[in-house]
């Protein structure tokens, strides 16, 4: 056994210098831009415009001092607009624009003539009090840099059914939140479709501002599960002969919290490195974590059952906790694929919103039902008077209830936070949001390996059919000494006193006999 533990323990430890190399040198790993892509894109109708979204992206303004060239920018390369033949008689030439502005701006694009209905090109009310000249977007200057918004024009000329933009790029010189937006003014073109790609640059990659801190935090969290692994796995091999079922299944749930925190930063290293986030390599990204957040609610459940402690199986439970998991897996994979699969802006879809709420009401009816079975297992190791394993779970729900607390407490400020910043102006601190759930999971599940851990006296908090398997055995042998020894002080006392006793009858045997004789 002790072989087979130093063989392990080495072989951890190499697997954790190596991984921890391996990560530290990714960080140095940086590229160059953020590419959307646009294919045969239409325009929608929004006022008296029709507009395209061409994105959104937190950009850092340029650094000089980048270890790499540390500029910052948008490029456009094959942008071709192509409108209807029946569109196309017309003389003359028709302009499409393009509006790159920064959040903060937004208002500096479009207007009204009379405190009615905003519009983003110029109607003929407002040309005629010379505000803007019609069939042009509304742009007034920023108040921080007179050349923005930027407004690029393309022009479609005669006849001609196509018209493309030669490859330009445009310098960001301030940290914000971009938005790009293709517009047509003129009604003819509704029916238009463009086609090309942007490529958005950060002074040091591909990653959208918004994003880019959660590289680096992905590395942290992979450290900090690699530290749990090394010390749960010392455990776990030591302690080989004595390890539960349960432990099996909080080895299982430490080992995906790891891969997944590992695969999510080499899918934010190559969409870094890449500007392109496939869907293939996201999909099994997010379907690793949407298996490990399920395992990780049903350990909770099953522990909060009682499963191993005061129940061999969940019993008649078991069909129900398995239709949970399945159905919570599934929505939480939806809501993951809805969210990261092909996601390449700084903004999130409303789809998202629709699948959060199955997503919220399963986290809901989980928390329910957890605390629920865990007071009945708390009243049953009360009634059987079990103090090791009361306390045990004393502690346990203790730190469920902060967890809980907490997680309610975050979404409340979630909530406040998003609906207080619904154009991402704080996009800089918006990482927090996501981190924060991954960080807490992880401090739940080191109570659960604390409480939990693989030890010689595992067994002590193990199911056991035996009678008065419940008491503590540490109690049941100091009462059994106790008892012992009082009672071999008892009987100590006994032989003394009918030693005691014997010596004084035969004293008084032998007077009496001397009595007679005389």
């Amino acid at each position: 056994m002790d072989s087979v533990f130093a063989r392990g323990r080495s072989r951890s430890m190499c697997f954790a210098a190596s991984l921890v190399y391996i990560l530290l040198s990714s960080i140095a790993v940086t590229t160059f831009a953020s590419i959307h892509i646009y294919d045969h894109e239409p325009f929608q109708e929004l006022g008296n415009a029709y507009l395209l979204a061409g994105g959104s992206e937190a950009i850092v303004a340029a650094q000089g001092s980048s270890i790499h060239d540390g500029r910052s920018y948008i490029r456009f390369e094959n942008i071709t607009f192509r409108r209807p033949k029946a569109a196309a008689k017309a003389r003359g030439s028709v302009p499409v624009h393009i509006i790159i502005f920064e959040a903060a701006d937004r208002n500096d694009i479009g207007g009204s003539a009379y405190g009615g209905q905003r519009a983003i090109c110029c109607t003929s009310d407002l040309a005629k009090m010379g505000v803007c000249k019609q069939g042009e977007i509304i742009r007034r200057p920023s108040a921080t840099d007179i050349n923005w918004p930027v407004v690029l024009d393309v022009q479609f000329k005669g006849k001609s059914v196509i018209s493309s933009l030669d490859s330009q790029k445009v310098s960001i010189k301030k940290t914000g939140m971009y938005n790009l937006f293709f517009v047509a003014c003129d009604p003819k073109l509704k029916d238009m479709v463009m086609s090309g790609k942007t490529i958005w640059k950060n002074p040091d990659g591909y990653l959208p501002g918004r994003m880019a801190p959660l590289k680096k935090f992905y590395v942290f969290m992979a450290l900090a599960y690699v530290c749990l692994s090394i010390i749960w796995f010392f455990q776990y091999v030591r302690f080989w002969d004595d390890v539960l079922q349960l432990q099996h299944c909080i080895t299982a749930v430490i080992a995906l919290g790891l891969f997944e925190m590992i695969l999510w930063y080499f899918e934010y290293v190559n969409f870094n490195n890449t500007g392109m986030r496939p869907i293939v390599l996201t999909t099994w990204v997010v379907t690793v974590g949407a298996i490990r957040k399920t395992l990780s609610r049903l350990l909770i459940l099953s522990v909060s059952m009682g499963y191993g402690v005061v129940r061999p199986t969940l019993g008649g439970l078991t069909s129900k906790v398995l239709l949970l998991g399945i159905t919570y897996f599934l929505a939480s994979e939806l809501l993951n694929i809805t969210e990261y699969v092909g996601t390449i802006n700084d903004v999130s879809g409303r789809a998202r919103l629709l699948l959060v709420i199955p997503d919220a009401f399963l986290d809901a009816f989980l928390i329910l039902w957890i605390f629920t079975s865990l007071s009945k297992t708390l009243e049953q190791l009360q009634a059987k008077r079990s103090s090791v394993k009361l306390d045990i779970y004393r502690k346990f729900s203790n730190a469920l209830a902060v967890t809980v607390v907490s997680s309610v407490a975050w979404i409340g400020y979630e909530v406040y936070f998003k609906a207080t910043d619904p154009f991402n102006e704080r996009w800089q601190s918006a990482w927090i949001i996501t981190a924060f759930w991954d960080v807490i999971t992880f401090a739940l599940l080191c109570v659960i390996c604390y409480l939990w851990a693989p030890s010689q006296s595992s067994q002590r908090y193990a199911y056991s059919e035996k009678v008065g398997e419940d008491s503590d055995d540490e109690e049941a042998q100091s009462l059994t000494k106790e008892k012992q020894e009082g009672q071999s002080e008892i009987s100590l006392a006994r032989q003394e006193k009918n030693v005691g006793t014997d010596g004084t009858f035969d004293q008084d045997d032998e007077s009496e006999e001397e009595d007679k004789r005389e």
